[in-house]
């Protein structure tokens, strides 16, 4: 899953990054009302982390010009304003959740996997087309009677092909799930990754659409 972070407090950024590189999301991450806008035109992410206080444009104006537009992308206001009518403000501007700062590393990634549970339209902390389970608090998956744990790339490209069960993800859209701005791309990483994963979990778990991507079935 890719994430952006908008943060204009360098150590508060730079800590959200580092955790959120730990847990295994390709993490991107500006200071800027104008610099998310920017990285939400041209880049797609599951989830986005959203200070208020920006300088510029500030995180509810960033907030009503990303819905005016359309862009269903989960959001999770990361804020130290503590009042109730600010907090009213964010999730009635289309804000999907709200967190107050200091929080805990556990908490907000708790809620982030609860924004992008909702966002696939799943009701419980997994992701799964019928056969196949991701456990998303785990990093543990299920496939025909088999469990293990997955490593941090594994479980990102297999989130990514299991928010949308039957659709087809090139090359380039998994790398992005899988890679951050600032990280080198290996050469041959997807096919790499899905090796170790069929490996794991069996040879059909994910399938090859010659000339186009992979995917998983839709309700297996």
């Amino acid at each position: 899953m890719r994430v952006l972070v908008v943060e204009d407090d360098r150590m508060i950024g730079e800590a959200v990054v580092q955790a959120l590189k730990d847990a295994a999301y390709a993490t991107d991450w500006v200071r800027d009302g104008e610099s998310a806008m920017q990285a939400l035109q041209a880049s797609c992410y599951e989830v986005l982390l959203l200070d208020l206080g920006l300088p510029g444009r500030d995180g509810l104006q960033v907030l009503g010009w990303l819905r005016q537009r359309g862009d269903a992308v989960g959001v999770l206001i990361v804020s130290a304003r503590d009042a109730v009518e600010d907090r009213i403000a964010g999730l009635d501007a289309g804000a999907d959740d709200y967190i107050l700062k200091p929080f805990e590393v556990g908490e907000l990634l708790a809620r982030m996997r609860a924004v992008a549970r909702r966002q696939s339209g799943a009701g419980t902390p997994t992701l799964s087309n019928g056969a196949l389970v991701l456990d998303l608090s785990t990093r543990e998956a299920t496939y025909a009677e088999r469990t293990c744990r997955l490593s941090a790339r594994e479980f990102s490209l297999l989130q990514a092909l299991l928010i949308r069960p039957g659709a087809i993800l090139s090359r380039q859209q998994l790398e992005d799930r899988i890679y951050g701005w600032n990280e080198e791309v290996e050469s041959n990483v997807v096919e790499f990754v899905i090796h170790s994963l069929r490996k794991k979990l069996g040879s059909d778990v994910i399938k090859n659409v010659r000339g186009l991507g992979w995917m998983v079935d839709k309700n297996s």
